[in-house]
């Protein structure tokens, strides 16, 4: 049977899109870009007359003009015509350059299939070790209303400072922007208080606050900053794929 790959609408994929951040079971980093007004457009995968699943090709934001595919899913029962699937999303599509995560054993596949030579632009990260970090005189609490006037009132738990001796060390926060129940952990360390272990000890302690309040801590850094990749491992987290990105070859 033939493969055929039309334009459609995001409410058309909405399950196939449940049924893919099921599989990965992880932060899916570009999953929020869908629901953003015109920077995303949706393509319904088929078999014969049959819908098989999904290919979604940005182009807004950053990617106005560089049309980017940066996801893809096909049901297992029609995983044996992937390839034929892939060649027709990136012919329909017109897509310029694929941009995946490599944990993404699907969309890996397309990236080194029409990818000639793919970058890493970040590393991600998983949680997979409880750390018990208590840099001396260091205490973690919430951010106030003050410290942060732009987050709601629900939402300063998850915003964390570090004092030692009174004065702020570190911040740091989660974030819900990429697929819930993951949150994206980030933190900053004041120049004086470096290299004495509190970006690591927020890191932890904002894990612990994601946990306690029914999420799963996930993280990413640039790959040439290796100080925020120490700071992560130290805390527990695991390297666990990259964001690659390269020109689709024609």
């Amino acid at each position: 049977m033939n493969v055929s790959v039309s334009a459609t609408t995001l409410e058309r994929i909405h399950l196939w899109r449940d049924m893919h951040r099921f599989e990965m079971n992880c932060q899916v980093v570009h999953d929020s870009i869908h629901d953003r007004p015109g920077w995303t457009q949706e393509f319904l995968l088929a078999v014969g007359e049959t819908p098989v699943g999904y290919g979604s090709l940005a182009i807004g934001g950053p990617w106005k003009d560089s049309p980017t595919l940066y996801q893809v899913y096909v049901v297992p029962t029609h995983r044996q015509r992937l390839l034929d699937l892939y060649g027709r999303l990136v012919e329909v599509s017109e897509a310029v350059q694929i941009t995946i995560q490599s944990n993404d054993p699907l969309a890996t596949v397309m990236l080194h299939a029409w990818v000639t030579q793919a970058t890493s632009n970040a590393i991600l990260f998983h949680d997979r070790l409880v750390t018990t970090l208590a840099p001396a005189g260091a205490t973690y609490r919430a951010a106030t209303a003050a410290e942060a006037p732009d987050v709601p009132p629900q939402e300063l738990l998850y915003r964390g400072v570090v004092e030692i001796d009174g004065q702020v060390a570190a911040t740091g926060g989660v974030m819900f922007h990429y697929n819930r129940p993951f949150g994206d952990i980030y933190m900053d360390v004041n120049e004086p208080f470096r290299r004495r272990g509190c970006g690591s000890f927020i890191v932890q302690e904002l894990k612990r606050i994601c946990y306690e309040n029914g999420h799963i801590p996930a993280a990413r850094t640039n790959t040439d900053n290796i100080a925020s990749q120490r700071t992560l491992q130290k805390a527990g987290f695991v390297p666990c794929g990259h964001i690659l990105t390269g020109p689709v070859r024609r």
